[in-house]
């Protein structure tokens, strides 16, 4: 595991275990933790320099967020990403992106248009980096940006609710660079039926957008369960 070191303002700005729950929490979602490793208490207050007590703490709010689970004579592990998990929570995701584009579609203004249009820019940029974390950070913020446009508060609280859970998945997906070029499309369509204010366009490349990661995620898992 690559533990990188603490932000100095956030660690004076957060309790001690919120610091460490942040630390595991990216540690997991970037996969430097990996699915079905152990964590073990005295091994990570090593690592990382503190008691054994911000780490049960940390551990115990990761549990709630289902990123790592108690089994029995094993203790904590790190949960895997299983079909029935993908499935449901982008079977959610999949209706309130295609309804955050349509509603996109009907109310974003010329200002909103700009910041998506350099958000897209902002994506490919990342591309280039080579950087995951930079590529999945520009990819939330682009899909932020029209959720934000909506102009929906319940909608937008539906999808920030999912954000932690979509994270995981993103970066999972993200981390096939085959499949950029197709991203960078499906983001520019987006984007142009916004502007068009296709409603019914966007709504359906939206769904495409979500179909495609399903797809390409379901079908990792289905390698890794015949090797």
């Amino acid at each position: 595991m690559a533990y990188h070191e603490f932000d100095a303002k956030v660690d004076e700005l957060l309790p001690l275990r919120d610091v460490v729950y942040k630390k595991l929490r990216r540690a997991i979602l970037l996969e430097e933790l990996k699915a079905g490793e152990r964590l073990t208490e005295i091994h990570l207050a090593d690592k990382l320099g503190v008691s054994r007590t911000p780490i049960r703490e940390a551990i115990r709010k990761l549990e709630l967020e289902g990123l790592v689970i108690m089994i029995p004579r094993r203790g904590t592990i790190v949960a895997e990403i299983t079909e029935k998990s993908l499935k449901n929570v982008l079977e959610v995701r999949r209706v309130l992106d295609m309804l955050s584009a349509e509603l996109a579609c009907e109310r974003m203004d010329e200002e909103g248009k700009k910041a998506l249009e350099k958000a897209c820019r902002d994506f490919e940029e990342a591309i280039r980096t080579g950087d995951l974390r930079e590529i999945a950070q520009k990819d939330v913020e682009l899909h932020n940006i029209i959720v934000e446009a909506s102009g929906n508060n319940v909608l937008q609280h539906l999808v920030g609710n999912l954000s932690e859970q979509m994270y995981r998945y993103r970066v999972k997906y993200l981390k096939d660079d085959s499949r950029y070029k197709t991203l960078i499309k499906e983001h520019q369509g987006i984007y142009e039926s916004i502007v068009r204010r296709e409603g019914k366009t966007a709504a359906r490349l939206a769904k495409e957008h979500i179909d495609n990661q399903e797809s390409a995620i379901m079908s990792q898992l289905h390698n890794w369960n015949t090797d």
